[in-house]
């Protein structure tokens, strides 16, 4: 069976929230995120499979369709593309808020589903997110959890809370470059 690390998207990948972007929209919007790409390199050379699990109800809100998504996350991919980094798979929720879906974040469909398709051990992989519905479905599917960034730091209970993905890579990829 392989390893995985499960990464939620917006706030662990890119900027959300920022002066800059406030919801990735469009490929414009899309900024990546300080270290994320050396933070996927690293985790992908020691041979985890790597993949986005994200919520994004603007699609069912209306601001964006789905043809959109997959352009950002193609220019997600392009961007990682000059660290060498790359992701295995995207899984997406496109359902509103509260609409009760059963694979919006924190339900742990989405993490479930990709382990099935790409055998992954769910107890030796991890997720790795910024907010408390990452680390409730990590939790919940089996994974180890990681918190990043400061936004729900008080109030999450994750495995282990770094200051972002690179530290988090660092530190499961025991580098210290």
């Amino acid at each position: 069976m392989n390893q995985a690390v499960f990464l939620d998207r917006d706030g662990v990948i890119n900027e959300v929230l920022t002066d800059r972007v406030k919801f990735v929209n469009t490929p414009e919007e899309f900024y990546l995120l300080a270290g994320a790409g050396e933070g996927v390199r690293l985790l992908q050379d020691a041979g985890y499979k790597i993949f986005v699990v994200t919520n994004q109800g603007g699609i069912g809100l209306g601001f964006m369709d789905e043809k959109m998504l997959h352009n950002v996350h193609d220019h997600m991919k392009e961007q990682l593309q000059f660290f060498d980094a790359h992701i295995d798979e995207i899984a997406y929720c496109p359902h509103k808020p509260h609409e009760n879906c059963p694979c919006r974040k924190p339900k742990p469909q989405m993490i479930h589903d990709l382990a099935r398709k790409w055998d992954i051990d769910l107890r030796k992989s991890y997720m790795i997110g910024d907010r408390e519905p990452d680390i409730i479905a990590g939790r919940e599917a089996g994974t180890k959890t990681i918190l990043v960034g400061t936004r729900d730091k008080e109030k999450v209970k994750a495995d282990l809370v770094f200051e972002d993905l690179l530290e988090a890579a660092k530190h499961l990829t025991n580098s210290l470059s």
